[in-house]
């Protein structure tokens, strides 16, 4: 657990649920959970337990039906939606199993996006997302289109898109879900490296236990509660 001149992420009585017919499915029940600077986390378990709810919330995608989320103290649910927008560009970054860039335009492209759109402009976008697509190792490959990529190397641009903005929190569900043996590998050794250089905390959603092996903590979720793993 962080200690709280460490913390990043505080979160307080988180309750999530939804209705379903004539009955309510409660998946996080007053949850407990706190986010250390540059920690890693693995949330494992079955599907359909709320991982990925949890990672939504995190990621401020989803609201909770209650309770709160301090991220370096502010309750981030109590912005409004553009500052709440500008927040999750600026300090979270997304990885998940689907890749979800614009295949019809190149690597480059695609990593800077998140530069422009906070208003960077081209050449310095260009620069600092060059910079981290070559350190992901896709030098080779900056003004290819995404369509003549492999899944390993998309995969790598979506996570060089994701950090472009060096945010402090990043939030991966399934990254290696649609990868070979190899790449998975290649991108699990890839996530750590990164976390330790870019004294980022993660968090990653997965099925893997080769994955979730890599990280510092492995947590679950059991009657909505969070679980630690040993």
């Amino acid at each position: 657990m962080a200690a709280a001149d460490d913390e990043l992420v505080l979160v307080k009585g988180l309750c999530k649920g939804y209705n379903d017919t004539n009955s309510r499915i409660d998946i996080l029940k007053h949850l407990d959970f706190r986010l250390g600077k540059g920690e890693t986390v693995a949330v494992v378990g079955a599907s359909g337990i709320g991982k990925s709810t949890l990672l939504h919330i995190l990621g401020t995608l989803d609201r909770p039906d209650s309770g709160t989320l301090l991220f370096r103290g502010q309750d981030v649910f109590r912005f409004d939606a553009e500052r709440l927008a500008e927040f999750r560009n600026r300090s979270i970054g997304f990885v998940f199993q689907f890749h979800h860039l614009l295949p019809e335009f190149s690597a480059l492209e695609n990593a800077m996006m998140p530069l422009l759109i906070s208003g960077r402009d081209k050449k310095a976008a260009a620069e600092a997302a060059g910079s981290l697509l070559i350190r992901v190792g896709l030098e080779n490959r900056l003004t290819h289109r995404v369509s003549e990529l492999s899944g390993g190397e998309q995969q790598r641009v979506a996570l060089a898109r994701a950090l472009v903005l060096r945010p402090p929190l990043l939030l991966a569900d399934e990254p290696t879900g649609n990868l070979d043996k190899r790449n998975s590998e290649q991108v699990h050794e890839l996530l750590c490296e990164l976390n330790r250089e870019l004294s980022m905390t993660l968090v990653v959603v997965t099925h893997s236990p080769d994955l979730a092996g890599y990280m510092s903590r492995r947590v679950t979720l059991l009657d909505g509660q969070m679980v630690e793993m040993s």
